[in-house]
């Protein structure tokens, strides 16, 4: 069962990757849109205005139809053959469903209890997705039909009919079925979703009563979940879902972008609900905090190799919030590093919500930019100026506590291995040779046993999820590092591989190696 929510969450993942880029040009559309920011230039009948604008809307795509993006992309990482034939099927199966529902709802909505004359969005549990006006199931409604058309495509893709219906095989069988079994299913989600609608409001207040208690508590459980795969699956339904705000945090705080940068009032009393994307300040100030620690305690003769390490996988953290690679330096070999740096990670989110500085600040400083500092700074620079003043003071925190627990405890952080081992990745030259794609790849296909071992394989931002045969086959982290990932978690049968930001290259080349490439 966990390497299935594994698996799932990896997959899960895929249209997120798309948010740096979509919230870099929200960000900067919505700066120059802004009178309060560009004056006369951004008057609604000025040329800068109406250019700018065209480019505002097409930012928007990623949030407004994210529910789409998910039940197109799921299949991408689930579908055991013919992946983009299933991408297709789920697509047009999720739109079938939605037309379903929306004329039940036409027809039936006022006995059904749920006012379908209603404007979309707020409580009125409507939304608009791919222009059908349908019930607002977000992220769980796109899941549950890409799921199951996954199910169905996998079963039924390479299903035998009689020459004479040779026209209907394949992904036309697929959908065939799947028309028919989105008709029940909208007829329950008909039933079903408007009361469930009423618990997630209810939920929503519940959440954000939670105060700055709860956004500690949240990016702690976000920061111990990260070494089993599984922080995806705990912080998506309130980022991309109507957890606690109608649409999910992402698309809400984009949403508002333009009434936040024209206003000064404080950002706690406009978003409140924004608080919980917090688990961004550790990676901009937290992780280099750490990177100085090791760097210090780090034996004299190996400090300079030591650079190389820490230098790329730091800035990684700092800039596009990835930081896998560097917590996997030391969650093997200092697990009480580990924990020490979720408190942390607590407490700085939760300084950061008591200075009033909410948003989306899950990831590093490209997005907290395109989010954050350069559509609202000139309107609530004050704000962020305080959380500079409190990121820097925790980044010294950050420091001390790493190096007293690494000294107090004689741990062997990077840098502190006896003499005749050398540090990883002695320089910047031979860093980048060890993560050749082609090299790397035919190598982890070596060291998790092989092709024959090999079931299937997915990624997320960071990791390559693989799932084997025989988990006694796969090797020891120390194989993996050498051979140039950042290290290897094996829960069950799924051998999650630390590559980096550059892991949908090697995933590729892995796809090849291991002869899973259609």
């Amino acid at each position: 069962m966990l390497q299935k929510i594994q698996r799932f969450g990896g997959a899960m993942f895929t249209p997120v990757m798309l948010f740096a880029f979509a919230g870099t040009v929200v960000g900067l559309g919505t700066l120059f849109t802004t009178s309060a920011v560009m004056g006369d230039l951004a008057a609604p009948d000025s040329l800068w205005y109406q250019a700018w604008n065209v480019v505002l809307q097409g930012g928007w795509t990623v949030f407004n139809q994210l529910p789409l993006l998910f039940a197109v992309s799921l299949p991408i990482g689930l579908a055991k053959k013919e992946p983009a034939r299933c991408c297709m099927e789920s697509l047009v199966s999720y739109l079938t469903f939605n037309y379903f529902v929306s004329q039940i709802m036409q027809t039936w909505g006022a006995q059904l209890g749920v006012d379908f004359s209603a404007e979309v969005g707020n409580a009125s549990g409507l939304a608009m997705v791919a222009g059908i006006k349908t019930l607002d199931m977000g992220m769980v409604g796109a899941l549950l039909i890409s799921g199951l058309v996954i199910t169905i495509h996998n079963q039924l893709f390479n299903f035998e009919l009689p020459e004479c219906l040779g026209v209907f095989s394949g992904s036309t069988f697929v959908y065939l079925v799947c028309f028919f079994v989105m008709l029940p299913v909208a007829v329950a989600a008909a039933f079903v979703w408007p009361p469930v609608q009423q618990v997630i409001l209810g939920l929503q207040g519940a959440i954000t009563g939670l105060g700055v208690g709860g956004t500690g508590l949240f990016v702690f459980l976000e920061r111990t979940l990260i070494p089993f795969g599984l922080h995806h699956i705990l912080y998506a339904p309130f980022y991309y879902d109507s957890v606690v705000v109608s649409g999910g945090i992402y698309a809400a705080w984009a949403n508002m972008l333009p009434s936040l940068a024209a206003t000064t009032e404080p950002l706690t009393q406009l978003a409140p609900w924004a608080s919980l994307t917090a688990t961004g300040w550790s990676k901009i100030f937290g992780i280099p905090g750490i990177a100085c620690a090791f760097y210090v305690t780090a034996k004299p003769a190996k400090r300079k190799q030591l650079i190389a390490l820490l230098l790329p996988i730091t800035l990684t953290s700092v800039f596009c919030g990835v930081t896998e690679p560097i917590e996997f330096t030391f969650l093997f070999v200092a697990p009480v590093l580990f924990v020490a740096h979720a408190l942390l990670s607590a407490l700085l989110s939760m300084c950061m919500n008591l200075v009033g500085a909410v948003g989306v600040f899950s990831g590093g400083l490209i997005e907290m930019s395109s989010f954050n500092f350069l559509p609202l700074g000139p309107s609530h620079w004050q704000t962020y100026l305080a959380a500079l003043g409190v990121g820097l003071c925790f980044g010294l925190v950050y420091f001390v506590v790493m190096r007293w627990l690494i000294l107090r405890f004689d741990l062997k952080t990077p840098g502190r291995e006896p003499d005749e081992e050398a540090v990883r990745f002695e320089s910047k030259a031979e860093f980048r040779d060890a993560q050749a794609k082609n090299r790397l790849a035919r190598r982890i296909v070596e060291l998790v046993g092989g092709r024959e071992n090999i079931v299937g394989v997915t990624n997320c931002v960071t990791r390559l999820r693989i799932e084997v045969r025989d988990a006694s086959l796969v090797a020891v982290n120390d194989d993996f590092v050498a051979a140039g990932a950042r290290g290897v978690m094996l829960s069950g049968k799924v051998a999650q591989v630390i590559i980096g930001t550059g892991v949908v290259g090697v995933k590729e080349c892995f796809d090849e190696a291991a002869g899973l490439a259609e």
